[in-house]
């Protein structure tokens, strides 16, 4: 089992890129790589998506204010050279770099970072990650060309980290200027690719930058990206995927199903994983529908998951049962696996206390209703529908009459806003642990409808507590307190695993597990 952020390679032995075990050399600059996604990207805009599929291509457009070192949890320089943080953790001071442009040749400055911040603010809802990284912002303020001072209303001790993921990645200020749904299809960053052609539902097409030279410095070369075009294509049957990589029709692919690792790896191609920091895949409920309201359900839903069953059979060794509401790759992750038990017997007790009765049909009664539920989930992960077909059986077991209901991941979202659901299937990817106040603040998305002060206390403190110590007792607490409320069921963790073609190098994971292919080149 992959612990700590390290990598699990078959046949290849870096820590946070494909290069495998023999030398292949040095690298060799031009060529064209085809990578197949799992799901459509549904935007364009970095700032705009939160789907991982989205993210892959997104991510190569445009740079961070920092990076996050994937072994060592490290914020180390990109665009800014160097910052300082005041003591409460509410105003960042970032020096950029001399030199860095947007493609359209516009200056990443210190003005550019303020309109950059200004404006994932106006996107609201729609700036799907960064909304909650930007929480009481108060405002930015340009000290000179190259520096930025970034001020907060309270205390935000998550917003350094923040700045190392793509949800907060650099627009040219000409991009800003346009509507954001136009944004999706056409969107200017700095880079080391450009998007040419986004075509939804279908492929996003990409060509190197020649003039690139101010990379992360974490990168392994620095000046333009080795690769001179980058194509994502969208196909959603994983047997295709994989058929398209045996038959040499695409160079990698994502979410290679479990079944498929050890076959794609003995036919001599490189598969690569790295487990997903963030939230595990879980159910989320929706707590004003009655049912899915009520702690004793909830309860009753966790107990009846039995989640070491849905690791062995659907899934493979690269994934683990969730322990926690945290994944164990997250920052001030804390193990809270025995209020993650399997106990059916508990379970059905649980639904009986609570006026649940066993009806002839094996389907429990409480006041002449059965007790029904309606799952959501999205398509955007091949184990995702047998892991539910396994769940919706575990609780029919108990007397659940569970429905699974499948929208799109353009869907998505607005069928979560509304109420049409008992609880729904989701993950969220990032190592710091304030994932946490994004779900479930009343001053954020909150998406299942939590109304409990007692835990909006908890999560801002969190939030506003600088001394890693004393934040990571109240981390714990609040993952407790999460899986004791039911406010979050996990099932089990998200890894990232992809095929690669023998003749693919170098292509390297960030610290929240998503693609980065400035280094990746082909030979």
């Amino acid at each position: 089992m992959v612990l700590g952020g390290a990598l699990a390679v078959s046949g290849c032995s870096s820590a946070t890129s494909s290069e495998t075990g023999d030398d292949p050399g040095e690298p060799v600059s031009g060529g064209e790589l085809t990578f197949a996604l799992a799901s459509a990207p549904t935007c364009a805009d970095p700032q705009q998506v939160g789907s991982n599929d989205s993210i892959y291509p997104a991510r190569q457009l445009v740079d961070s204010l920092t990076d996050q070192d994937p072994e060592t949890r490290e914020i180390v320089p990109w665009l800014a050279e160097s910052w300082e943080v005041d003591d409460e953790a509410t105003a960042f001071t970032f020096v950029l770099r001399p030199g860095a442009t947007f493609s359209d040749g516009a200056p990443v400055d210190a003005a550019a970072v303020a309109a950059n911040l200004d404006g994932v603010v106006e996107l609201g809802a729609r700036a799907v990650l960064g909304a909650s990284y930007l929480a009481g912002y108060r405002q930015s303020v340009v000290l000179d060309e190259h520096t930025v001072r970034v001020e907060f209303e309270q205390p935000n001790t998550q917003f350094l980290q923040a700045t190392s993921t793509p949800a907060l990645g650099l627009l040219s200020p000409a991009t800003l200027a346009t509507p954001a749904a136009d944004r999706c299809t056409e969107v200017i960053g700095s880079g080391p690719f450009v998007l040419e052609e986004f075509n939804i539902n279908r492929s996003v097409k990409q060509t190197r930058r020649e003039d690139y030279a101010w990379g992360s410095s974490l990168w392994r070369h620095e000046g333009p990206a080795y690769l001179e075009r980058l194509n994502f294509e969208v196909i959603a049957e994983s047997g295709v995927r994989t058929g398209g990589l045996a038959s040499g029709q695409v160079d990698a692919i994502g979410g290679v199903a479990p079944q498929d690792e050890e076959t794609l790896a003995a036919s001599g191609h490189t598969v690569i994983s790295r487990p997903n920091p963030g939230l595990p895949f879980s159910l989320f409920p929706q707590l004003e529908r009655p049912v899915a309201g009520d702690p004793a359900v909830r309860r009753a839903v966790s107990l009846a998951i039995d989640r070491d069953e849905v690791v062995a059979t659907v899934l493979s060794d690269s994934f683990r049962p969730a322990t926690s509401a945290l994944a164990s790759t997250t920052d001030l992750y804390a193990d809270h696996s025995e209020l993650l038990r399997h106990d059916p017997a508990e379970a059905e007790r649980l639904l009986s206390e609570a006026g649940w009765e066993p009806g002839p049909d094996g389907v429990r009664v409480k006041d002449g209703e059965p007790l029904r539920l309606t799952l959501i989930w999205g398509a955007n992960f091949g184990p995702n529908q047998p892991s539910l077909e396994l769940i919706q059986q575990q609780l029919n077991a108990v007397g659940f009459d569970a429905t699974l209901r499948t929208v799109t991941i353009a869907e998505y979202n607005a069928v979560r806003e509304g109420d049409d659901y008992d609880f729904a299937w989701s993950n969220t990817t990032r190592t710091d642990p304030d994932l946490l106040r994004a779900a479930f603040s009343g001053e954020l998305a909150n998406l299942s409808r939590v109304d409990d002060p007692d835990l909006e206390e908890l999560l801002a403190e969190q939030n506003a507590t600088p001394d890693p110590s004393a934040r990571a007792e109240l981390v714990a607490q609040l993952q407790a307190e999460v899986l004791e409320k039911g406010y979050l069921i996990p099932v089990f963790e998200l890894t990232t695993v992809l095929g690669l073609g023998e003749h693919v190098h170098d292509l390297d994971f960030e610290a929240s597990s998503r693609l980065q292919f400035h280094d990746t080149w082909l030979g």
